[in-house]
């Protein structure tokens, strides 16, 4: 987002809204609207915390020698990194930040969810959940 821009949604017929955190509840007060009291329905998108550990590390590999290479990458520092090294660096970053955050701030919205849809190793869904509407 630009400073001092905004983007008009006038009625649509559907809104997808996406994000790591878009069902969290209200946790600053009573009266306090937060954005997921505006849902109709959501979906919540799951994988075994194993399986995206080893997805992320795949593609933090993987961005070593695309995206890691670029000289304004604030991640260029990870680029020149040995495979052993990177590795380790990936899983380190995994269980500080991601790991953390999918425990104390993602999987909690699950319940939130009006449909659940859980992925396999293959990134295909094998799972689909409907809570009762």
């Amino acid at each position: 987002m630009i400073p001092g821009e905004h983007v008009v949604i006038d009625r649509p017929d559907i809104l997808i809204v996406e994000g790591l955190n878009v069902l969290l509840p209200n946790k600053l007060g009573k009266n306090i609207p937060f954005v997921s009291d505006f849902f109709d329905f959501s979906v919540y998108l799951h994988a075994d915390e194993a399986e995206l550990e080893r997805w992320y590390v795949a593609r933090f590999m993987r961005l070593r020698e695309t995206a890691f290479r670029d000289p304004r990458s604030f991640f260029r520092k990870y680029a020149d990194l040995t495979d052993s090294e990177a590795e380790r660096t990936a899983r380190d970053i995994w269980t500080r930040i991601n790991l953390r955050n999918l425990n104390e701030n993602i999987l909690p919205t699950r319940a939130r969810a009006c449909l659940v849809l859980t992925k396999g190793s293959s990134h295909r869904i094998e799972e689909v959940a409907l809570r009762k509407l």
